[in-house]
This record gives structure tokens, C-alpha cells and sequence, in this order.
């Protein structure tokens, strides 16, 4: 019987690996396990909006005699998507929508990016003190601040306008400044020395160079900071209280209150707004997690 030296054997085992006889097994436990998780995750995330779009085609009758996942009598019963639409006022709130995310979506990548581009390219006093504050402002709550922002806000003038959300959506998002900074740093200053060369001053470099090479952090911004902003209840309600100023989810709100025992058109409300950001997200979602893993690499 012949006995393997550790070279021999290194060197046998990697035959082995080359003539592909050796097969790595994962333990079949922690696999199902794995599979256990997504399946109860998919359950949990997936059956309340099964049983939300299932009650939206459905009759009060078959609301109130049916279960929560019974199946609805006509699948093309869309009067209660007639309903909410035009007695919630949702195109009235989705234009409202619109015009707050294309200036806040807007002004978020222009003042992050120029934040973080100030940040990482420039040396000033106090600028770890200023990182400092803004890793504060992260972790302090917003409704802790809302009284004194509430105040601010309405000594301008603009509680009850459109601009008010719009001013703080842009304000108070530091998450897309850490977002911007991260790929900003993975851009050689080899590039803004070379311009400078060329005679471009500060802000030729940041439109002409930077900025063109921040799109992946620009669509991670504009997806997550976009759905974000969609979703938000709390500024809209706080600062447009006029229903004719509403957006997607105050609308919804207050179109609960005439239609409270109407479940089968609350489903269908819920199921309008709904639809838009589910949409986005199946179409660009590649691009958020592009640039997040890009982002992290940087």
C-alpha cells in the first residue's frame, strides 16, 4: 500500500478536479432551508395583494358571502375600478404625483451629485464635521423634527402648495449624497486634472465629465428616491390638506372614508395605485441592483 506525499497528493487531487470526477455537494438541509425562506417570504409578500386584487372583481355580494381568496364570479367585473377612479379623483392625484417626483426626483440628483462631487473632490474646513452631521442626520427620525420643519415650511408661505413637498423631499434625502459619493470616488481625479489642463473650470467638469459618468447612480437614485416619494403619506397629508392637491396615497385615503364598508372598491383603489410602481419596479429593477453592487465596488 502505497502512502501519498502532500505534493503527490495536491497534485492528484488536481487531476481529479481537471477530469471532472469530483463533485462539490451542498448540504441538502441548509438548501431546503433556503428554499423554505423565499417560499414563505414569496407567501407573505403575495397573498395579501392576491387577496386585495381578487376582492377588487368582486360584487358587496360575493365580498360579504364569499372568503378572502374565493375566486369572483366575473373575472372582467372592472365598475369598481370605474368607481374608485373617478370618485377618488386618481387622475386629479396621479398629476399631482407626477409633478411632485419630476422636481424632486430632479432636484435630488442635482444636489446630491453636487454634494458628493464637492465632498470627494474638494479639501475645506470642517469637513469631517460636515460628514458627521449628515450621517447624524440619517439616523435621527424624521417625525421628531416635523413641529420645527412644520413651522418653517409654513412661515414661507407654502403649506398647502405643492412646493412644500417638493422643497423637503429634496432636502432631506442624504441617502442619495452616500449613493453619489461611492461612485464618484471610483472616478480617477486623473480625468479632472486633465480637463483642467484643457482650461474647463469647476463646473465644466462636474456637467461634462462627472455627471455623465454617474447614469448607473442616477437610476438607482431616481428608482428608489421615485418609489419612495410615490408611496409617502405622511408630507402629503401634513402639508397639502386640499383635496384637489392630493396625491396617489391621500387620495386613496380619503376616498376610504365615503366607500368604508365597500371593501371590493377600496380593493380596486388600492389595486390603481399599486399597478404604477409594480410596473417600474419589474422593468427597472436590473438597474437597481446594478447600482447598488456597483455603488459597494467602487
Amino acid at each position: 500500500m502505497t502512502t501519498l506525499t502532500p505534493d503527490r497528493r495536491t497534485r492528484t487531487t488536481v487531476r481529479q478536479l481537471r477530469a471532472g470526477r469530483t463533485t462539490v455537494r451542498q448540504p441538502r438541509a441548509g438548501t431546503a432551508l433556503t428554499y423554505l425562506s423565499l417560499v414563505v417570504a414569496s407567501l407573505v409578500v403575495l397573498v395579501p395583494l392576491a387577496v386585495v386584487f381578487l376582492t377588487s372583481l368582486k360584487t358587496s355580494r360575493e365580498v360579504a358571502d364569499g372568503g378572502a381568496l374565493s375566486l369572483p364570479g366575473d373575472w372582467l367585473n372592472f365598475s369598481n375600478y370605474a368607481t374608485a377612479f373617478n370618485d377618488g379623483k386618481m387622475l386629479t392625484a396621479f398629476g399631482n404625483t407626477a409633478f411632485i417626483l419630476l422636481f424632486s426626483i430632479t432636484g435630488t440628483v442635482l444636489i446630491g451629485s453636487m454634494t458628493a462631487y464637492a465632498i470627494d473632490r474638494f479639501e475645506f474646513r470642517l469637513k469631517k464635521t460636515v460628514m458627521a452631521l449628515f450621517l447624524i442626520a440619517t439616523l435621527v427620525p424624521g417625525v421628531t423634527t416635523q413641529v420645527a420643519t412644520f413651522q418653517v415650511v409654513n412661515s414661507f408661505g407654502l403649506v398647502d402648495t405643492r412646493w412644500a413637498p417638493i422643497l423637503l423631499y429634496m432636502g432631506t434625502d442624504i441617502v442619495s449624497i452616500y449613493i453619489f459619493l461611492q461612485f464618484i470616488r471610483g472616478i480617477p481625479t486623473s480625468l479632472d486634472e486633465a480637463a483642467r489642463l484643457d482650461g474647463a473650470n469647476t463646473f465644466t467638469i462636474y456637467r461634462k465629465i462627472i455627471f455623465p459618468l454617474l447614469k448607473p447612480a442616477i437610476a438607482t437614485v431616481v428608482i428608489v428616491k421615485g418609489i419612495t416619494t410615490y408611496n409617502d403619506f405622511y408630507i402629503p397629508f401634513l402639508y397639502m390638506p386640499s383635496e384637489d392637491k392630493g396625491t396617489i396615497s391621500t387620495a386613496l385615503f380619503r376616498f376610504k372614508g365615503p366607500f368604508g364598508a365597500h371593501w371590493e372598491n377600496i380593493s380596486a383603489g388600492a389595486i390603481l395605485v399599486i399597478v404604477p410602481t409594480l410596473l417600474v419596479f419589474l422593468f427597472l429593477q436590473r438597474y437597481i441592483y446594478n447600482g447598488f453592487a456597483q455603488g459597494a465596488t467602487k
